[in-house]
């Protein structure tokens, strides 16, 4: 009877444990994940545009911000910004990575292609993720999509295409999409031949209803008052937008609170991909923040173009 009951015990203790063990350990931060610590290289990519191209979309759809879910379905999805200027490097919040692999939440990360090569290291061992984390294109250097160029705007996005491409080949990760498929406007910002162009690229374009961060969040307190300001926005089919490049600060203080209080709610989290298949997409036209036209104001504030650069980005080498 004892050694039947050690068995059994054996038994369900390897049960219990994911077959993935390795998932449990947390990726430590380095010197090289803080803002600003890698030197800036506003180079080009190593090739200009990607192997894969998808296939066109039919039609610009517009801007989807959430989906209609069937009644009694209780799904949204995360997503997190994860980007830099031409001009400038940010950082990568291990933080909020490491608390979605450690609760298992399914999460989509918006990366621009300059933050990719940046942080080369940390992309690809997310792409070894991929029950997990679905990465989307958030164009090169976060060029505004409404003042970008028609040349410009399809060289951010080829390029960061490439650049996952590339980083896709480095980590022997062959389970994941060839390029993304989705795409976040920088900014929210967006005009209706940039909606054209994005679409003839084969791309959704991918916005949210939920605005989450509205500040530093390092204070707990904060975080928590803040947290219940989003779960109450939050709806069936809500997509909720973060960042995870270390601006704004405390993301995580924020996202573990809100997490726990959706959850209780009965709130499953999916990549958006996933949310997609599950209902109706809802769209809009021009994209922003919470209300339309809170974004405009970006306009003038992040450079030509969104790039942090006083010269249009073109795509070509700059003289």
């Amino acid at each position: 009877m004892k050694i039947s009951a050690l068995i059994l015990i054996s038994i369900l203790l390897f049960a219990a444990v994911p077959a993935d063990s390795s998932s449990l350990t947390s990726w430590k931060t380095d010197s090289s994940d803080m803002l600003r610590s890698i030197q800036n290289n506003s180079e080009p990519p190593a090739r200009l545009t990607p192997v894969h191209e998808l296939v066109p979309l039919s039609k610009d759809e517009g801007i989807i911000r959430r989906v209609k879910l069937p009644e009694g379905l209780k799904a949204a999805a995360l997503t997190f910004d994860m980007c830099e200027l031409d001009t400038s490097t940010t950082g990568c919040d291990m933080d909020v990575i490491n608390f979605l692999r450690d609760r298992r939440i399914k999460a989509t990360l918006f990366m621009g292609g300059k933050w990719m090569r940046t942080h080369s290291k940390r992309v690809k061992q997310i792409m070894t993720e991929g029950e997990l984390f679905e990465i989307g294109n958030h164009n090169w250097s976060h060029g505004n999509c409404a003042l970008l160029s028609p040349e410009g705007l399809k060289a951010q996005i080829l390029w960061t295409q490439a650049e996952y491409e590339l980083l896709r080949q480095e980590s022997g990760v062959n389970d994941i999409p060839e390029v993304p498929e989705l795409f976040r406007l920088p900014y929210g910002r967006n005009n209706k031949n940039s909606l054209k162009i994005i679409a003839s690229l084969g791309m959704r374009v991918i916005q949210w209803d939920v605005a989450a961060e509205a500040g530093d969040n390092s204070n707990p307190k904060r975080a928590e008052s803040s947290a219940k300001k989003v779960a109450a926005m939050t709806k069936p089919g809500s997509i909720l937008l973060f960042h995870a490049n270390l601006v704004p600060k405390g993301t995580v203080n924020l996202l573990r609170e809100a997490v726990n209080i959706l959850e209780a709610e009965g709130y499953e989290f999916v990549k958006v991909s996933e949310l997609l298949r599950m209902g109706e997409a809802e769209t809009v036209r021009d994209g922003y923040f919470s209300r339309p036209g809170d974004n405009y104001p970006l306009d003038k504030k992040f450079g030509i173009d969104g790039t942090g650069r006083r010269t249009r980005f073109t795509g070509k080498p700059q003289k």
